[in-house]
This record gives structure tokens, C-alpha cells and sequence, in this order.
């Protein structure tokens, strides 16, 4: 059965930027160890750069642009939301902040190669 609040286009946007902030939370260890290879060893940290320059690291940080980008415009959705008073295109902002969120991801992919 389908609850009709769960097949509400702001229920869907509340999901993708929940999902997107966990998926961002899980990144940033990984961030970290690589920022303390940095500090660690340059020889380390030039190993695992040369790493980075494959095609599944590649696809990897267009997934984590894509989370960047669908988080920052979901939470610029939810400070309008709490900010301005309610109105109909509000539902057009959730289809624009993905929208976006898309072309921001495949236009870093495009500039990346």
C-alpha cells in the first residue's frame, strides 16, 4: 500500500538529501586519511594521486559531486521552505535543485577528462 504523503515529490527530496548527506558522511574519513597522507608522505600521497586518475575514481567523484550538488541545493529548498511563505512552484524546486544537481555532476565528468 502507498502511503500518499510518501508519493509527494517533497518526500522525495527530504530522501535524496538525507541520502546524500549520509553519502557525503561516509566520504569524508576517506578525506581524511588522504589529507593525513599529505601531511604523512609526499612519496605515499604521490602513489595514491597516480591511483586517482582511473576511470572508476573518475566515476566515483562525479557520484560525489552529484552528492554535493543535490545537497547543497536540497538544503537552499528547505531554508526557502522554512524562510517564504508556501506556494505551488516550490514543487518546481525540487525538479530544478535535481535537474541541476545532474548537469553540475556531468558537467565536472566533461571538464575532468
Amino acid at each position: 500500500m502507498i502511503r500518499p504523503h510518501r508519493n509527494h515529490a517533497g518526500y522525495w527530496a527530504f530522501l535524496l538529501h538525507r541520502f546524500s548527506g549520509l553519502g557525503l558522511a561516509v566520504f569524508l574519513p576517506a578525506h581524511f586519511l588522504v589529507l593525513g597522507l599529505a601531511i604523512e608522505d609526499a612519496s605515499k600521497l604521490d602513489s595514491f594521486l597516480v591511483w586517482t586518475e582511473g576511470l572508476p575514481v573518475k566515476a566515483a567523484e562525479m557520484g560525489l559531486v552529484f552528492l554535493l550538488a543535490i545537497h547543497l541545493l536540497g538544503g537552499l529548498r528547505l531554508l526557502m521552505i522554512e524562510f517564504l511563505p508556501w506556494r505551488d512552484w516550490q514543487k518546481t524546486l525540487i525538479v530544478f535543485a535535481g535537474g541541476a544537481s545532474v548537469v553540475i555532476a556531468f558537467t565536472f565528468i566533461v571538464n575532468a577528462f
